[in-house]
């Protein structure tokens, strides 16, 4: 891995692909959020996707693509820990394998930075009928969250959880607000963004010259000043709350969501992978083989870590009259690992999935981006194989340690409404 600082909060991060014949450019701003400007961000990633200014019609900018032997461009939004993030991303074969021996990294290049720096602007102002159109998109998005039961119930228990934290503002906005979205309220999100955001360009396999001689340019004449990110934290630690939540559904939904009460310590990442695995993240787990296979209270049951945040969730499928022995049960394998035995083969078992993850990283261009990413954003550049080799240092009392820092602070129910069948 290499990197490159261009200018102040602005970085190339090159990173190894010669097995591979294609190539990935991502340009990331990364930047505080906002309460206030979270719908007119959640907007900006469908608005930006449909063209830039040397090519503003969606169907000409798709035969672009095609013409460059079917590249292709995706514009995401997402929230990282207290931090919006916005990418922009080109992918496509490599400039040797080009018939004619075009310079595809410079297409790419162009084609990233034209859709990030360079939007299609009327009067000064992104597009109004394509803001139009996707706050339409943005609307219908937020309207069908419901339609899946489990991810809405997860998020349900994350705003009870996070409350009025940074950390809780929500990725796609707010659905009282999206009528409010003007196309300069969206253009005033954009130069906000290009202001405060860090920018991460992490290129894979395409020219690097291309994309430095890009980024450099693209940054003539745009003032900004950089924030510092927000750091890692913890909600604190409260009594536990119990929500219920009636809907027409077949099967019953369960989250517990639990906070360490401190921000996690980098060297113990390592210990909580191992820890929460354990717990509900593979077909070995406690979870999957007691609550589940053993006690049959389920369907599904897993668990999963943000270190951003030190949340842990876990989440399951349940009949609606088996929740509240569903939920004990869970409490009672979590405790159990507190304080009980856990058996060389449960540690060994968990290792080796974990290392075979590990060990699948470097099998594709998005994986590897990933890993580094969410390396950086933890202000770590640790190798998928020096994390393995931490993994296999992991014992017993690490794992016992690291999740009796755990208490249960949201469990939420979506259960069947009164009257309702079972």
């Amino acid at each position: 891995m290499e990197q490159i600082t261009v200018s102040p909060g602005a970085q190339i991060t090159v990173l190894p692909a010669e097995k591979f014949n294609r190539c990935r450019i991502s340009i990331n701003f990364i930047w505080p959020a906002a309460r206030e400007w979270a719908t007119a961000e959640a907007l900006l990633p469908l608005v930006l996707e449909r063209g830039y200014g040397d090519c503003p019609d969606m169907t000409e900018l798709s035969k672009k693509l095609a013409r460059l032997y079917g590249a292709a461009l995706a514009v995401d939004g997402t929230m990282s820990g207290q931090s919006r993030v916005l990418t922009v991303t080109v992918s496509g074969i490599k400039d040797k394998f080009a018939l004619a021996g075009e310079a595809l990294s410079r297409e790419y290049a162009d084609i990233a930075f034209g859709v990030a720096f360079r939007p299609y602007l009327v009067d000064g102002v992104l597009d109004a009928e394509a803001v139009e159109i996707e706050r339409e998109q943005l609307r219908e998005m937020l309207e069908s969250e419901i339609n899946e039961k489990r991810g809405y119930c997860i998020r349900q228990a994350r705003r009870k959880f996070y409350g009025d934290s940074p950390a809780g503002i929500e990725r796609n906005g707010y659905l009282d607000e999206v009528d409010g979205l003007t196309a300069r309220a969206v253009t005033d999100a954009y130069h906000r963004m290009l202001r405060l955001a860090r920018i991460e360009v992490t290129v894979l396999g395409a020219d690097v010259e291309a994309i430095r001689s890009c980024l450099s340019a693209a940054l003539e004449g745009i003032s900004r000043t950089p924030c510092a990110l927000p750091a890692p934290i913890a909600m604190p630690a409260v009594e536990a709350r119990l929500f219920e939540e009636p809907l027409p559904t077949v099967q019953g939904k369960l989250c517990l969501l639990f906070t360490s009460g401190t921000p996690c310590v980098p060297e113990e990442l390592s210990a909580l992978r191992v820890a929460v695995a354990a717990l509900g993240g593979t077909p070995t787990s406690r979870l999957f083989q007691n609550v589940r296979e053993k006690q049959s209270l389920c369907y599904y049951c897993g668990s999963s870590y943000l270190s951003l945040t030190g949340m842990l969730c876990v989440d399951s499928g349940v009949e609606h009259d088996k929740a509240a022995k569903t939920r004990d049960a869970i409490l009672h394998e979590l405790n159990e690992m507190c304080t009980g035995e856990i058996t060389p083969k449960e540690l060994d078992d968990t290792k080796r999935m974990l290392k075979n993850q590990l060990a699948a990283v470097g099998d594709t261009l998005q994986g590897l981006e990933g890993w580094y990413f969410a390396e950086s954003m933890r202000g770590s550049k640790k190798t998928p194989e020096e994390v393995a080799a931490e993994i296999d240092a992991v014992t017993q009392e690490d794992v016992r340690r690291v999740l009796s820092r755990f208490t249960l602070s949201v469990c939420y129910t979506l259960t069947k409404e009164a009257g309702a069948d079972a």
